[in-house]
C-alpha cells in the first residue's frame, strides 16, 4: 500500500504532466486491449481470495504493442498476440519473484500463500507455449524462451550480489530495470530499424517508471521492502544501531518508517519517477512520426492516470 504522502506526490506529478488528452482522443489507432484478453488466462478466486498478485507490465506491454504496430508485417499482424504472450510470461516471473519478497499475505496462510504463487507463476509462464503454438508462432517460442534464460541468468547474478552485500541502492534499481526489459527487448530485431533506437529508449524510462512505482509500493511494508531500493539506500549510510534494524527481518514498522524518512528514500524515488516521465516526453517531442506521437502520447496518458488511481484505491484501502 502507498501512503498518503507517496499518493500526493504521485497525484501532482499525474497532474502536472497529463498536456496530450485532446490529441490523443482524435488519433486513429488499433485499440489496446491486452489487459483484457489476458483476464481469462489470470482470473481466478483460488488465487485472488488467498494471494496478491505483483502488477501487470501495462506500460511495458502497451509500448510494445504500439512499436510492434509501426514494426515489420508479421509483428503488426501478430502484436496482439506477442504482447499478450509477453505480459503473461512477465506477470509469471513476477509472481515468482513475490515468493522472496514477503513472508505471506496479512491475515492469512503464508504456506498456501506462497504454494499458491509458485503455481500461479507456472501456470502464468506455460502459456505462451500453448498460444504461439496454437498459431504455429514456432520461432517466436525459441525467441521467448531465450529471453527467459537470460532473465533467469541475470537475475542469478543480481541475487548474487545480493547474497554479498555488495550492492548499491542505484546499482540495485539498475539492475531491476534491466531485468524488467528484458522480455520486451527481444522483439527489437521486429521493430522498424529507424525507431528501434527511441524504442530502447522508451522501453527503459517505463521500465525504470514501473520499477520505481513498484519499490514506492513495498517501501510501505518493512517485511515487502526487505532486499529493496530503499534497503539498499539506508544500508549506505547507516549507523551500527540502525544496521543491526535493518538486518532484524521483524524490524518495528515504526522505526522503518523513521529511517526511511531520514534517508529520503520516497523522494529519492518520486524524484526519480518524474524525471523518467519527463525524459519520456522529451523522447516523444523528438517523433516526427504525427500518428506514433498520438498513441505514445496516449500511452502516456493513460498510463499516468492509472499511477494516479491506484494511489488512491491504495489510500482508500
Amino acid at each position: 500500500m502507498r501512503d498518503q504522502k507517496t499518493c500526493d506526490i504521485i497525484d501532482k506529478i499525474v497532474n502536472k504532466e497529463i498536456v496530450m488528452m485532446s490529441m490523443a482522443s482524435e488519433a486513429e489507432m488499433k485499440p489496446y486491449r491486452i489487459p483484457q484478453l489476458a483476464k481469462p488466462y489470470t482470473d481466478y478466486d483460488m488465487i485472488q481470495r488467498h494471494t496478491e498478485l505483483p502488477p501487470f507490465s501495462d506500460g511495458r506491454g502497451h509500448l510494445l504493442y504500439i512499436f510492434l504496430n509501426h514494426g515489420s508485417a508479421a509483428a503488426v499482424r501478430n502484436g496482439e498476440l506477442y504482447t499478450l504472450v509477453t505480459a503473461l510470461v512477465q506477470l509469471g516471473l513476477d509472481t515468482h519473484e513475490a515468493i522472496d519478497r514477503s513472508g505471506g499475505e496479512p491475515g492469512g496462510d503464508p504456506m498456501r500463500s506462497r504454494q499458491l504463487k509458485v503455481l500461479a507463476g507456472d501456470y502464468f509462464s506455460s502459456w505462451f507455449y500453448q498460444l504461439l503454438a496454437k498459431r504455429e508462432q514456432i520461432e517466436m517460442v525459441g525467441v521467448l524462451s531465450t529471453a527467459i534464460a537470460d532473465f533467469n541468468v541475470m537475475k542469478a547474478g543480481l541475487y548474487t550480489k545480493m547474497k554479498a552485500m555488495v550492492l548499491s541502492a542505484e546499482q540495485y534499481l539498475r539492475h531491476t530495470v534491466q531485468l524488467n526489459m528484458r522480455l520486451f527487448l527481444s522483439f527489437t530485431p521486429m521493430i522498424e530499424e529507424s525507431l528501434a533506437e527511441v524504442w530502447e529508449k522508451l522501453l527503459a524510462e517505463f521500465s525504470q517508471c514501473e520499477t520505481v512505482i513498484l519499490e514506492l509500493a513495498r517501501s510501505n511494508d518493512p517485511a515487502s521492502a526487505q532486499q529493496g531500493y530503499c534497503y539498499w539506500k539506508m544500508l549506505e549510510a547507516a549507523t551500527e544501531d540502525e544496521l543491526a534494524l535493518l538486518r532484524d527481518k521483524n524490524i518495528d514498522p515504526k522505526d522503518w518508517k523513521k529511517l526511511k524518512m531520514k534517508y529520503k528514500c520516497d523522494s529519492l524515488l518520486t524524484d526519480k519517477l518524474h524525471h523518467s516521465v519527463q525524459s519520456i516526453q522529451g523522447l516523444l517531442q523528438g517523433l516526427k512520426d504525427e500518428n506514433l506521437i498520438r498513441e505514445l502520447g496516449a500511452l502516456l496518458d493513460r498510463f499516468l492516470l492509472q499511477m494516479k488511481i491506484s494511489g488512491q484505491a491504495a489510500v482508500e484501502g
